[in-house]
């Protein structure tokens, strides 16, 4: 049964416990508010105002489990307090471990102020859960996929376009890498794992994932810098951070160039080609 007096006051502290630099957005001026506005809430959650609103107020209809989940990552709320806006809600909160897609709130304040930097959040099998406009005008919108074409190294072996942003000689390194990478966290999780399913499914569409899988390689480190070959400006040579979350199994990619170099100019050419989009969306 759905708490709606207390999952409203529970709405109502979290909002206003958050400030909109703790979300990457802008102060303004003549602020009076004391945390986010309800519309900046609706904003980040990626829902009309009127709906959240109406469940402060305590109001409207049930709200599905795929709303609660997008509330509660707006709201950056902790893993805890997301199972408990579950419960409040009346509904089960979804498994916590490496199949979660729920962003720790420490990786989203991070993320949140990388807004000129190419960068993203992805799951231990490759999905993208977060991109800056960057790193889409850098590779295009990786979140857009569904399904088993979600994950980075499923499409590497059964949509040939992929392959199109990276430069050609490394193409053979990260057919293997993609294949021991998939295979570690395979025997990782176990058979009836997400891993485990992935694999099987290559194993029937791609005679060269099959290929890799029977070499039994593992262990294959990706490189510390990224080719890319991009449509626009042409090639990149970028420096690739990672900052991984144990508990979640999430890995922060942010991409760097070396200051002066001619990759740094065409980055920079980037970012602004993000902005654009953005201010235009």
């Amino acid at each position: 049964m759905i708490d709606r007096p207390q999952m409203a006051e529970f709405l109502r502290r979290r909002r206003e416990a958050l400030q909109p630099e703790d979300v990457g957005m802008p102060r303004g001026q003549r602020r009076r508010t004391s945390g986010l506005r309800r519309e900046e809430v609706a904003v980040l959650c990626h829902m009309s105002t009127d709906y959240y609103s109406r469940l402060e107020q305590e109001r409207g209809p049930q709200p599905s489990e795929q709303m609660i989940a997008s509330i509660a990552q707006g709201l950056h709320l902790t893993v805890a307090e997301r199972d408990h806006l579950f419960r409040l809600a009346g509904h089960q909160p979804p498994p916590r471990g490496p199949s979660s897609e729920h962003i720790s709130p420490g990786m989203l304040r991070i993320f949140d102020r990388l807004t000129d930097t190419p960068a993203e959040i992805v799951t231990e099998l490759g999905e993208t859960l977060r991109q800056t406009p960057p790193k889409v005008a850098l590779t295009g919108d990786w979140t857009r996929f569904t399904g088993p074409s979600r994950s980075n190294g499923y499409r590497w072996f059964t949509d040939p376009a992929s392959r199109d942003i990276y430069v050609p000689e490394d193409h053979e390194f990260l057919s293997r890498m993609y294949a021991a990478g998939l295979r570690m966290i395979a025997g990782i999780r176990g058979p009836g794992s997400r891993a485990t399913e992935l694999a099987d499914l290559l194993l029937e569409q791609s005679e060269e994932f099959a290929a890799l899988w029977a070499d039994h390689e593992i262990g294959l480190e990706p490189d510390e810098v990224k080719r890319y070959q991009h449509p626009e400006v042409g090639r990149l040579d970028l420096n690739c951070q990672v900052l991984f979350d144990p508990h979640q199994s999430h890995r922060l990619l942010v991409y760097t160039a070396d200051p002066g170099t001619e990759s740094y100019e065409k980055l920079q050419m980037l970012t602004v080609i993000g902005a654009q989009s953005m201010s235009s969306s």
